[in-house]
Parts: C-alpha cells; sequence; structure tokens
C-alpha cells in the first residue's frame, strides 16, 4: 500500500503568499492530474481512444438550453481539452544531435507534466519529483508559450540539476504535436532544440467524469500494519480542515488508511499535509469485501506542507 523512492532530503518548503492560497484552497477549481493504469483507462473507455474520451467528456460537461443541439468546439478548444484531460509523464528527451539530456536519463518515469485552468486562466504545471512549478501559458495554434513560473522550495538534492533544466526548456515558446494510438503521445520541441515526448493517460477527472472532493490529508512519517498481525503496511492519515483564509481550523484523529493515494510516495523521513482529489467509485465494480477507503480513488494533487522529522 505504501510507495518507497529515494526523496531528495528536504530543507524547509516555503510557499509564496498567494501559491499557499492556491495550493489549498483553489483546487475545486483546477484539474488533478494523475496516472492511471492501463487496464482500468481501457476499462472506463469502452475500448474508446483517449482523445475520444475527452471529446465525449467536454460534450457533455457543456449543456445547451436547446440538449438536441450538440456544442460544437473548435480545433483550439478540442487540443485545450485534449492536453487538460490527461496527465503526461515524459518519455523521453533528445538534444539536436539526437543524443539523451543526461539530466533526464534515469528520472524520466517521475517527470510529469498538467494543464489545468484557475479562475478562467489557463495553467500548467510541472515537476521531475521534487517541486512543483506552475506558470500560465498561451497556446495559438500547435505553438505553446509559457509564462516564468512559481515553485515551491523544497532542496532538491540530485534531482536540483534536472529541476533547472526541465525550467528552463519550458519557459518561452515551444512547438508540439499529438500523436493517437493506445495512448496519446505528446511531441514537444523547444526554443533551445531539444525535444521532449510525453505519454498521456487520462486524469481522474475525465476518468470518472465528475469533478472530484478537495481532502486535506496529514500524513503521518510512521507507518503502521493494515491489519493486527498483518505484515503490510499502511499510512496513518488524519483530516486538516481550513477556513476561507487558508487558516488552520481542525485537525482529526490519526487513523489507518487502507486504500492508496496514487501519485504520492511516502517518506519515512517527512511529515506531509497532502491536498488530494477524492472519487468516489461505483460500488457494483467492488468487491465484496471491500473497505469504506477502497469505495474513493485518491488522487495527490499537491504537497502543502513537509517537516523533518527529529
Amino acid at each position: 500500500m505504501v510507495g518507497s523512492r529515494n526523496k531528495p532530503t528536504l530543507k524547509l518548503l516555503l510557499l509564496p503568499s498567494m501559491m499557499a492560497v492556491n495550493l489549498m484552497l483553489s483546487a475545486c477549481q483546477k484539474e488533478a492530474a494523475s496516472s492511471e493504469n492501463d487496464t482500468s483507462q481501457g476499462a472506463e473507455a469502452g475500448e474508446m481512444t483517449d482523445l475520444a474520451v475527452s471529446e465525449d467528456l467536454v460534450s457533455s460537461m457543456n449543456p445547451t438550453s436547446d440538449e438536441s443541439v450538440p456544442v460544437e468546439l473548435t480545433a483550439q478548444e478540442k487540443l485545450t481539452t485534449t492536453l487538460s484531460h490527461h496527465r503526461w509523464t515524459l518519455v523521453s528527451a533528445v538534444d539536436a544531435n539526437e543524443q539523451p539530456v543526461a539530466e533526464f536519463a534515469n528520472i524520466n518515469s517521475q517527470v510529469t507534466l498538467a494543464f489545468n485552468q484557475y479562475q478562467g486562466q489557463d495553467t500548467l504545471s510541472y515537476s521531475v519529483g521534487c517541486n512543483t512549478i506552475s506558470a500560465g501559458y498561451q497556446l495559438k495554434g500547435h505553438t505553446l508559450t509559457t509564462e516564468e513560473g512559481m515553485s515551491t522550495k523544497m532542496s532538491c538534492g540530485e534531482l536540483d540539476l534536472a529541476e533547472n533544466t526541465l525550467n528552463t526548456l519550458m519557459q518561452g515558446s515551444s512547438e508540439f504535436k499529438i500523436d493517437q494510438g493506445d495512448n496519446l503521445v505528446l511531441t514537444q520541441f523547444t526554443d533551445d532544440d531539444v525535444t521532449l515526448v510525453w505519454n498521456g493517460r487520462l486524469t481522474a477527472q475525465a476518468k470518472y467524469n465528475s469533478k472530484g472532493e478537495t481532502v486535506f490529508w496529514a500524513v503521518n512519517s510512521e507507518t503502521v500494519p493494515c491489519e493486527a498481525g498483518n505484515s503490510e503496511q499502511c499510512l496513518q492519515v488524519k483530516p486538516i480542515t481550513y477556513n476561507d483564509q487558508g487558516i488552520k481550523t481542525h485537525e482529526g484523529q490519526w487513523r489507518v488508511f487502507v486504500g492508496e493515494i496514487d501519485g504520492y510516495q511516502h517518506d519515512s523521513k517527512h511529515e506531509e499535509v497532502l491536498r488530494l482529489q477524492r472519487y468516489q467509485i461505483n460500488i457494483n465494480e467492488l468487491p465484496e469485501d471491500d473497505t469504506a477507503d477502497e469505495q474513493y480513488a485518491y488522487i495527490l494533487d499537491a504537497v502543502i506542507e513537509s517537516s523533518v522529522v527529529e
């Protein structure tokens, strides 16, 4: 139940005030990005391609006064929707000489890109598995122009160079194309003559055809047995409540969490507060011995607090 990987030491998490409010309170207005396994994606899409699912979802979420009249989307709107309905994971990065970019050589699977909307503005976020960098973007045809981003301020250790490289590549303008197959593939041609290839999978919001419920959980650094006498380890979590000003107003009790949080890698050296998107799963699809936790899909939206355990 608990993911594990080497995670760089975090010195301190400092968020700009605007970013902190956005991270904690505005998740319901942005789309949670997440990776889904191929089996669940295929079952949910009903053998349709990801692109077809995305376009169908847009029609269902934009009803007209006359339901008999279909919503016609422009090519630009379809493209924006396709980008935002998928979470993108780096497959490869090569320079002008078609040589692999060394900084990403061993971490492709943890380099991610997501397209969202916040208060009517198109935004994107990207990460190499440490800080999340968010920025506004404009799309004209297949030209992507990215503004200067804002970032959390964790020290990433050996990932610092990869993070700086990705941030440089994502700034300014780049050209891209999307190829349709079993999974969508986004190929991005940057101003630095680097070609980034991203694999796209449906986000949880697109997969479950609904907006998730935003919840905040504190996660204990120590895991505990999922059941008495069972060697399998589970997370300890407790709910956190914030008011409209982003001030913490309530903390619940620690409990054992027997489900999984998609996109979260537990680190026993840190206690963290997570912002999650929670989606209810069709009860008919669950086994008879399901638990309350397994009735929901939990997707990591952001790590908003992180402190080193003494």
